[in-house]
Formats: structure tokens, C-alpha cells, sequence
């Protein structure tokens, strides 16, 4: 073999390790020649049994409603505010591991970051003008004949994503640090928006003046600060105390493993108190309750599967470039941010306006029944399509010429 061919051999093996490297950055959790059954046994046992244990707990919070006598004004017992305690306490323990687990310390980084001000504007967009346009025009078109149970879905697209999108992101793999982000950003702009939006879009766009709603600022920002301010000051003083009192390896090593199951205990119980709180009413309103199905259901799949696909489809546009902006895991932040919904705000201010025996607080909580298996399903459409589709910003066929 010639110098020049050895010269010629030796860059082409120096370009393909090159290139296999980058590859290698670029890689998102999913690993794409892993079979379904693989990524099922890299799960959790909790994990595993999430989707049946949902269904279960749906099924035995409503049994409690209908038949455990007056336990609904045992919840409205304790109360603080507006919001209800057994509630906020399975939202907190949903949210403190979760929140334990962002690295606040990369915040100041992702923050200095073009990518996060990019996903950031996208974000915004589609949470606070598509998405309460898409469910107001859902409700109409479904609902027309139901004006209580229309403003009672059009309260639950006003109050964007907060504590459940963080579950289905972790499950989904998506990234946990920008995740936090824009629910974080989100909050604060519900604290400031729910009670103007409503207005909007109730009242005015909705074309509900006979609902005459009037919701409170106060009211809106207890419940956004217990739902979510108790749980990140719980996470960051757990987080750093732990590395601490240990070392930043054994928090992620040893006790992050161990505390996360927490949020998925804390999603049943909180799934638990939900439908048993309004068990007596899903039964005793069947007809209305499969009707405000089909708006729920349509919202969730269209947001979710619009905002995937565009995302995915921003991703292969940045084929070839060295760095880029989307991924599957921003896919899966995206997607389910935008496709999910605060429904413990929704049923909290639909409750203290219209009365909790009201078709307006009957329809909100119909959310989560509607949110949490529609979602828990995504998760696995999220894993399916983050394993078959080509999330690398590198074209093979177009490598392999070079």
C-alpha cells in the first residue's frame, strides 16, 4: 500500500471515529435497536404494574365515592383557602422527589443557553395561545347543548401543565432540568394569567356571560404556590442537604433511587382522593360524563401528537449540524407539556366559584380521569416512537458519502 493511500486510509478512519463520537453525544436515552420487551425490563417494578395500579386505584376511588357515606364533606373538612389538604398533600409527595432530582446547579448554564430560550418561546406559545384556543373550540364543537359542562372543560385548558407533566416526563425519559423549567415559568404566568383568561374566555370568547365568573387572584396564587412552591423549596433543601451530609455520588447513586418511587405512591394517592371526592357524581351523571369525554380525549391526543411531531420534525431539519436545539428529549418536555393540564387548579377554582356540587366542578374533575390513562399511554407512544424513528441530527446515507 502506498503513503498515499495509507494517508487516505488513516483520515477516513480518523473522520469515522470523528463522526461516531458525535453520534455518541447526540444520543437520547431511547436506544433504537433496543426491542420493546428490553425497555420494559429496564423499568421499575412500580414502574411495570403503573398502568393496571392507575386503572385499579380509578376504579376503587370511585367505589369509595358512591358508597363510603359523606366522605366528600370529609374532605371539604380540611381545607385551607380554596385548596383541599388531602389533595395538596398527595400532589406534594408526587412532586418532592421529582424536584429533588433537577440539577439546580446546571440552571444558571441551560439559562445562558440559546436552545432554552428557544424551547422556551415554543413552549409559551403553545400553552397560553394554542392550547386554551384549541379547547374552547373542542368544547363548543362538542358540547354545544352543555353550557355548564363546556365551562367546566374550558376551565381545565385555561390552567396549563404543573405537577403531572413531570411524571409522564420521567417516565417517557424526557429531560427533567428544562421539564422544570417550563413548568416553573408556566406557573408563575398562571398565577398572573388563570384569573384574566378565564374572563377571556368564558365570558367573552366562550360566550358564558350568563356564567358571570369572577375569579380571584389571591385564590389562583394559593393554590399555584402550595401545588408547587411547597414541593421546590422540599426538593432543593433535600437535594443539597443530602450532597451535603454525603457526597453528590451518593445522592444520585444511593438516594435518589431509593426516594423517587415516592412520586409515583404519591401520584396513586392522589388519583385515589380524586375520584373518590367525586365518585357519587361520575356515577350519577353518566351521560354528560362520557360526553365531556370526547373534548378531553381530543385535546390531549391532538396537543400531544402536534407538538411531538413538530418538534421531531425540527429535529430532522437540523441534520448536520454539529449542535442542535431539539431531540427526543425535548420532544417528550414539549409534548407533554403542552398536552397537559392543571387540573387540581381547575377543579380548585371551579369548586369556589360555581360550588363543588356544581356541573362545572363535575366536568374539571373529569380531567384527570380522562388525563392520567390518555397520558400514561403516551408515555409508551413516546417510548415507541423515540426507539423507531431517527432522532440523530446526522443523515446516514449522507455520512457514509462523505
Amino acid at each position: 500500500m502506498s503513503l498515499h493511500e495509507k494517508s487516505l486510509e488513516t483520515n477516513d478512519t480518523e473522520h469515522r471515529l470523528t463522526r461516531e463520537a458525535t453520534r455518541s453525544e447526540e444520543t437520547t436515552p431511547i436506544d433504537h435497536n433496543v426491542a420493546p420487551k428490553e425497555i420494559f425490563k429496564k423499568l421499575s417494578i412500580l414502574d411495570k404494574l403503573l398502568s393496571p395500579l392507575i386503572i385499579l386505584v380509578m376504579i376503587v376511588g370511585v367505589i369509595i365515592g358512591e358508597f363510603v357515606p359523606n366522605v366528600q364533606s370529609a374532605f371539604d373538612t380540611v381545607k385551607f383557602d380554596s385548596v383541599s389538604v388531602p389533595i395538596a398533600i398527595g400532589l406534594i409527595i408526587m412532586m418532592w422527589p421529582i424536584l429533588t432530582k433537577v440539577q439546580y446547579e446546571q440552571l444558571p448554564k441551560l439559562f445562558s443557553s440559546r436552545r432554552l430560550w428557544v424551547h422556551l418561546g415554543i413552549s409559551l406559545a403553545l400553552n397560553w395561545i394554542a392550547g386554551p384556543l384549541l379547547m374552547v373550540g373542542l368544547a363548543w364543537a362538542t358540547l354545544p347543548d352543555l353550557p355548564t359542562y363546556r365551562t367546566g372543560v374550558i376551565m381545565v385548558g385555561l390552567a396549563r401543565c404543573i405537577a403531572m407533566v413531570m411524571i409522564w416526563n420521567q417516565l417517557a425519559r424526557g429531560d427533567g432540568e428544562y421539564c422544570a423549567i417550563l413548568v416553573i415559568v408556566n406557573s408563575i404566568l398562571q398565577i398572573i394569567l388563570y384569573s384574566p383568561y378565564a374572563l377571556l374566555f368564558i365570558n367573552t370568547i366562550g360566550g358564558g356571560h350568563q356564567s358571570s365568573i369572577h375569579v380571584s387572584y389571591g385564590s389562583v396564587a394559593i393554590s399555584v404556590l402550595i401545588y408547587l412552591g411547597i414541593p421546590l423549596v422540599a426538593g432543593v433543601v433535600t437535594r443539597y442537604s443530602v450532597w451535603y451530609l454525603t457526597s453528590k455520588t451518593f445522592l444520585e447513586t444511593r438516594f435518589l433511587p431509593y426516594f423517587s418511587p415516592l412520586a409515583l405512591l404519591g401520584l396513586l394517592y392522589t388519583i385515589l382522593v380524586m375520584f373518590a371526592y367525586q365518585g357519587h357524581h361520575i356515577l350519577h351523571n353518566l351521560g354528560p360524563v362520557f360526553r365531556v369525554f370526547v373534548p378531553m380525549i381530543l385535546y390531549f391526543v391532538i396537543m400531544w401528537s402536534l407538538t411531538f411531531a413538530m418538534v421531531y420534525y425540527l429535529t430532522r431539519r437540523e441534520v448536520g449540524k454539529s449542535r442542535g436545539v431539539f431531540g427526543y428529549e425535548m420532544a417528550v418536555v414539549q409534548a407533554f407539556t403542552a398536552g397537559s393540564n392543571n387540573f387540581e387548579l381547575a377543579i380548585a377554582v371551579a369548586i369556589a366559584v360555581y360550588g363543588v356540587s356544581s356541573d362545572q366542578a363535575l366536568a374539571a374533575t373529569i380531567g384527570p380521569l380522562v388525563e392520567v390513562p390518555v397520558l400514561l399511554l403516551l408515555t409508551w407512544v413516546a417510548l415507541f416512537l423515540g426507539r423507531r424513528l431517527n432522532w440523530n441530527r446526522f443523515d446516514d446515507e449522507k455520512s457514509e458519502k462523505v
